[in-house]
C-alpha cells in the first residue's frame, strides 16, 4: 500500500483525482491540500505520505516552494508533479527543486498510477516528457570541473532513450569507453543508476534555463 497526498488549489480536480486513485487497491489517500501551506498544516496532524502529487501554480505558496520544503524537511517523501504546465522551465525547475517525476494534467490514470508506483519504489520517475525537456537543456558551460567534456555529454545522452551501445555509436567511441564514463561519473557522485545519474543532473543545475 502507497500513501500518497493530493495538492492542488481546484477543489473538483483534486476531489477528481482522489476519486481516481481510490480505484487503485495499491494507493491509499492520506490528505488532501489546497496549497503548500495547507501541506505544511496538515502534515503536522497527519500520517506522512509516501508520495505527494504536486501542482505547480497554487496560492499562498506554489509547487516549487512546496515541493523545495518537503525536500529539505522531509526527503522521504516523494514529489510527482502533476500539472497542466509542459514548458521546458517549469518541467526543469519543479525537478531541481526535488519532484521525482513530472506527469500532465490529462493524463490517464494508469499512466499516474505506474509514475507513482516507479517512484516510490525507485525515487524518479523519467518518462519521454521529461526526458525530451532534458536533452535540450543539458548545459556543458555548468558543468563545473569535476566532469571532462565527454562525461558532460555522456550525461546528455543518458537524458535520451539511446541505449549505451547507441551512445557509444554516436560519440564515436567503444562502448568500453562508454563503461568508463559511466562507472567514473558513479564513483564521483556516489550514485548507481543512469536514472540516478540524470536526476543529478538536474537537481545540481547542470543545466541550462
Amino acid at each position: 500500500m502507497i500513501n500518497i497526498a493530493i495538492v492542488d488549489d481546484h477543489t473538483l480536480f483534486r476531489n477528481g483525482v482522489a476519486a481516481l486513485m481510490k480505484d487503485f487497491d495499491e494507493l491509499n489517500i492520506v490528505f488532501e491540500a489546497g496549497n503548500g501551506e495547507q501541506l505544511q498544516q496538515i502534515m503536522k496532524q497527519k500520517p506522512l505520505p509516501d508520495v505527494v502529487l504536486m501542482d505547480i501554480n497554487m496560492p499562498v505558496m506554489d509547487g516549487y516552494a512546496a515541493t523545495t520544503w518537503l525536500r529539505k524537511n522531509h526527503p522521504d517523501v516523494k514529489v510527482l508533479a502533476l500539472s497542466m504546465y509542459e514548458d521546458d522551465k517549469s518541467v526543469i525547475k519543479m525537478i531541481q527543486c526535488g519532484a521525482g517525476g513530472y506527469v500532465l494534467k490529462q493524463s490517464g490514470p494508469v499512466e499516474v498510477l505506474t509514475a507513482i508506483k516507479t517512484i516510490f519504489e525507485k525515487g524518479v520517475f523519467i518518462n519521454e516528457l521529461v526526458s525530451g525537456k532534458l536533452i535540450r537543456s543539458v548545459s556543458n558551460q555548468q558543468a563545473g570541473p569535476w566532469f571532462s567534456k565527454n562525461e558532460v555529454e555522456f550525461l546528455k545522452l543518458c537524458c535520451s532513450e539511446l541505449t549505451y551501445k547507441e551512445m557509444a555509436e554516436k560519440m564515436f567511441v567503444s562502448p568500453r569507453t562508454i563503461d568508463n564514463y559511466r562507472e567514473s561519473l558513479f564513483a564521483k557522485l556516489g550514485l548507481k543508476s543512469r536514472t540516478g545519474l540524470v536526476l543529478y543532473a538536474i537537481q545540481n543545475k547542470i543545466i541550462e534555463l
